[in-house]
């Protein structure tokens, strides 16, 4: 595109070789980290709350709470305003501003996990199934799938706030990332990268190991003590999905919304119309017609869900 606003940086939502690149620093500076200096022609940082006119629209970006640097972003024109959610979540996060509600005429909602089954537990609940299991069995290494763009950041410092402040480590697809959230004054405490080139696999025997879930099904998982397998994502409320994908401890943490989160935060907005994208729209779709909410699903080509 000539044009283009990021929500955020993840690959479902920020793509390279656009023309021109609105978004936040952090998302601009992500790009950078995962497509390269030339990821688009120019770029432009815009901060939260603050008015950029373009063509005789009034554009903002808001906070989404979904990653560092996630936005909602507004657009308005006249009398008329338009909220895209991009992802979202309501939870709260120690590495990114919270969700912030924003009024407008037409919201349009995510919908990842926008079926009544879903409703996520509070995460530091799931991190202290975590702790309890590397309490009770220490001559294992606890192997934890993340999303390498602020799911795997979130479960550190999560893994912080439960007390844990043993060396953490990490696979290499997850340092650029986590070394730029340290930057951005993020405190993940020390982590060491998951190698076994100068030490024996017994050396990491209680470790917590944190590596994208692309490496459960790959060598380097393996040469570990007595691997227990973990996945932090919101699909492990599936229990069969979890146990197909080899997890012994799925951990149901989501940088989005669930179903109650989803309904509440409509309610919160109470905008004349819902469009529903990125998911499950129909059940969504069918909830707002039923509480007297005009919407209408958008299905959008080429998607895949990459952060969950």
């Amino acid at each position: 595109m000539a044009h283009a606003l990021i929500t955020h940086g993840h690959a479902d939502h920020a793509r390279a070789g656009h023309g021109h690149v609105l978004a936040t620093q952090e998302t601009l500076d992500i790009m950078r980290l995962r497509y390269g200096d030339d990821f688009a022609a120019s770029t432009q940082a815009i901060r939260f709350g603050e008015t950029m006119t373009i063509n005789g629209v009034n554009v903002r970006f808001h906070p989404a709470g979904h990653v560092l640097g996630s936005a909602q972003i507004a657009v308005e024109q006249k009398d008329m305003r338009i909220v895209v959610s991009g992802d979202y979540k309501r939870q709260a996060d120690p590495t990114c501003p919270g969700f912030e509600p924003v009024a407008c005429d037409v919201f349009i909602t995510e919908a990842t996990f926008a079926l009544p089954v879903f409703r996520h537990p509070d995460a530091a609940h799931e991190i202290a199934l975590l702790m309890k299991s590397v309490a009770q069995f220490p001559e294992r290494c606890h192997i934890v799938g993340a999303y390498a763009l602020g799911k795997a950041q979130r479960v550190i410092s999560l893994i912080r706030q439960a007390g844990y402040d043993k060396p953490i480590y990490i696979h290499g697809a997850l340092q650029k990332l986590c070394e730029y959230y340290q930057s951005q004054g993020i405190d993940l405490g020390e982590l060491k990268p998951a190698t076994l080139e100068e030490g024996e696999p017994q050396d990491f025997a209680g470790a917590i190991v944190i590596g994208p879930p692309s490496a459960f099904v790959d060598r380097w998982a393996r040469r570990f003590p007595d691997p227990l397998a973990c996945f932090a994502s919101g699909w492990m409320r599936i229990r069969q999905r979890a146990k197909q994908q080899g997890v012994e401890l799925p951990l149901i943490i989501s940088d989005h919304c669930d179903w109650d989160e989803l309904t509440e935060t409509i309610r919160e907005i109470d905008p004349a119309q819902v469009w529903v994208t990125h998911g499950r729209e129909e059940a969504l779709v069918r909830w707002c017609a039923l509480s007297g909410i005009p919407a209408r699903p958008l299905h959008l080509v080429g998607y895949e869900d990459e952060g969950d």
